[in-house]
């Protein structure tokens, strides 16, 4: 486990990602969706990464560059799966997403949150 390292946004991180159906985990690449500002809970929220294989969501957004992620195959983020861990429990960092790609994942967020998405385009 990485418990001295901190996170930022959009990084690719590996951990033990709930199953949202049943008492379990799987080891497999995630999204840091959250800020460092919640770190200070001791907490990191992240969103599923999985196979570009498996069945799309509206909400998917395709990884492009693989190497920059740190991924070995086509991917996508899922920004409807979201989990809050422990940071102690990410096994090691990946790699990171490209800007333009980071916005899109943001974009979907905040589709989940439409309070948010009102108090941000009032900025």
């Amino acid at each position: 486990m990485v418990a001295s390292e901190t996170f930022k946004a959009y990084d690719v991180v590996i951990v033990p990602f709930p199953y949202a159906d049943r008492l379990a985990e799987k080891r497999r690449p995630a999204l840091v969706v959250s800020s460092g500002a919640l770190g200070r809970f001791g907490l990191l929220w992240v969103a599923m990464i999985t196979s570009a294989k498996n069945e799309p969501w509206a909400c998917d957004v395709p990884i492009p560059n693989l190497e920059l992620a740190g991924l070995p195959a086509p991917s996508v983020v899922r920004p409807a799966k979201i989990a809050c861990i422990d940071p102690v429990r990410v096994v090691g960092r990946a790699g990171r997403l490209a800007p333009a790609v980071a916005r899109d994942v943001a974009d979907q967020l905040l589709n989940f949150f439409p309070a948010t998405r009102k108090a941000h385009a009032s900025r």
